[in-house]
């Protein structure tokens, strides 16, 4: 006789991951929730897959509480909310654990560099918020590099209509994606302090700020999907 399959538990839901459902359940992504509480998407799925999430469970239970007894909504205005009553996870003696982060390098000329590949390209490239606000407090010129397929561009490869000095700013992939940088030092850059307003006005969305101003400009197509962005800064001339 065959071996009687049996019947597997559900897989068990750590708090953080219950609040997480219930967010889900109101409308928002876990790259929203990402944003709410200012971490990566990835930290979230680890909610269900690594029993993470234990110090984001009284910032999630008040975001919980504004949208249903307040009716907020807006994921910056839950942010907010959150922001206080996030707190860093403990090591085993008890003491607060530290979080591995990366420092704004920016140097005495103004040059600094970041650069978001696939994964933070998802949870909205908040790795290079830091550098853009840093720039823009300094008084920077900014450059940008995004990658995405040959289809989601408006104009073909070396067109000037798309970017003064294009043909030396592209890059072609094998996997058909294609690199095009915009702005230089030579053609004088973007502010970055207009940069940094457009990524506030995005909700710190990074991504969303640089693929909104390629669509407004007619560069890409609505619908086109960013797989890298750089951002390079320098002090104007």
């Amino acid at each position: 006789m065959p071996p009687r399959r049996r019947n597997r538990p559900a897989p068990h839901r750590n708090e953080a991951a219950r609040l997480a459902d219930q967010l889900q359940q109101a409308g928002y992504t876990k790259r929203d929730i990402a944003r709410i509480i200012n971490r990566d998407a990835s930290l979230v799925s680890q909610f269900y897959t690594k029993n993470k999430g234990a110090a984001f469970v009284p910032a999630l239970t008040q975001v919980l509480t504004a949208i249903h007894t307040a009716g907020i909504s807006d994921i910056t205005e839950l942010a907010s909310i959150a922001a206080p009553h996030t707190t860093r996870r403990t090591t085993a003696s008890g003491t607060r654990a530290r979080v591995r982060t990366k420092a704004v390098l920016i140097t005495p000329t103004g040059t600094g560099t970041g650069r978001a590949g696939a994964q933070a390209i998802a949870s909205g490239s908040a790795r290079l918020r830091p550098l853009i606000a840093e720039a823009a407090r300094q008084g920077l010129r900014l450059a940008f590099t995004v990658r995405l397929a040959k289809t989601g561009y408006v104009h073909v490869s070396g067109s000037r209509t798309d970017s003064p000095g294009i043909r030396r700013s592209v890059i072609q992939r094998a996997d058909h994606t294609e690199e095009r940088s915009y702005g230089s030092a030579a053609t004088g850059g973007f502010s970055a302090a207009d940069i940094a307003r457009r990524v506030d006005a995005a909700g710190g969305d990074v991504t969303a700020a640089i693929h909104r101003w390629l669509v407004e400009t007619g560069r890409i197509h609505a619908d086109a999907h960013t797989t890298h962005l750089e951002i390079r800064t320098w002090h104007p001339r």
